[in-house]
């Protein structure tokens, strides 16, 4: 077992993030102790043969940073493992860019001043995050966790040793049944179409990451039956790294905004750009114990 401290630039709400990494955990596949401040899960890191999945336990309790704990003692791996943290929880965040951006809005001013450390905590599985997304419109966050407990159990993949399962690949769902598919998660015939459906395309070439071409991704994934633009837009946030994405059509954002129409609040964010991910969470903060 390897130990890492992963260090913030700059303010960093450490409970935010527990409270966020909790409240989206995945029965089976990851674990979070609000209590002792930790959260485990598995990433996946090397390249070809050697890429393989490791328990990532991450430990929120000191002071001096993130800690890190992993079964891995190559140099190589765990420099990946620590990229991927930094991305997961968005350390590297240019918080006093963003607080100087805010200071003067009525709305924003006093949120940021409040919670300086708050960060866009994402998901270091692209597809994952998509799956769960999917799995989760129009109903709500507890029934999301449970119909993805119910998918990873059904056809995830345990590792031995580690307690957890590792969260069904593409290509497993892809060539799932999906009156299948239905009957064990407990979702709608349309449902489960939509998740095959983005698991093939996946499983075709598309990756679901920062870094790579934004525009496309998102005509990608719109061109899935039963993703829309909500859905694009909340995985530009917490999938694809996008730091100006902005979801207007989510419920809490319209609601914490004065029960704005989406095409309002579309408005209202523009004022916020370029970072409205922050402008987000921080809105999401202000009226959840930890986020939608």
């Amino acid at each position: 077992m390897t130990r890492l401290v992963v260090r913030p630039v700059g303010a960093y709400d450490r409970a935010h993030a527990l409270g966020l990494l909790a409240a989206h955990s995945i029965p089976g596949a990851e674990a979070t102790d609000l209590g002792a401040g930790s959260h485990s899960r598995l990433v996946e890191a090397g390249d070809g043969p050697a890429r393989a999945s490791y328990r990532v336990d991450l430990s929120f309790a000191g002071d001096e940073g993130v800690v890190v704990d992993v079964a891995a003692t190559d140099r190589g791996t765990l420099g990946e493992i620590e990229t991927i943290v930094r991305r997961w929880l968005d350390l590297d965040a240019d918080t006093d860019a963003v607080r100087d951006t805010f200071a003067a809005d009525p709305v924003l001013g006093p949120l940021v001043a409040a919670r300086p450390g708050i960060r866009v905590t994402g998901n270091p599985e692209g597809f994952e995050t998509a799956v769960v997304t999917v799995l989760g419109q129009q109903v709500s966050l507890a029934a999301a966790r449970t119909f993805s407990g119910r998918l990873v159990a059904g056809y995830g993949e345990p590792l031995d040793g580690t307690g957890l399962t590792r969260f069904p690949r593409a290509e497993v769902l892809a060539a799932a049944d999906v009156d299948g598919l239905r009957a064990a998660v407990g979702i709608t015939n349309s449902r489960a179409r939509t998740v095959q459906a983005l698991a093939r395309t996946v499983a075709d070439g598309l990756v679901i990451a920062p870094g790579g071409d934004l525009v496309d991704v998102r005509r990608r994934l719109l061109a899935v039956p039963g993703i829309g633009p909500w859905t694009t837009d909340y995985l530009a946030v917490r999938a694809l790294g996008d730091r100006d994405a902005w979801p207007a059509g989510d419920l809490v954002l319209r609601r914490v905004l004065g029960g704005l129409t989406t095409r309002q609040a579309e408005a209202a964010g523009a004022a916020w750009s370029p970072w409205r991910a922050y402008a987000l969470f921080h809105l999401w903060a202000a009226v959840l114990p930890t986020a939608p």
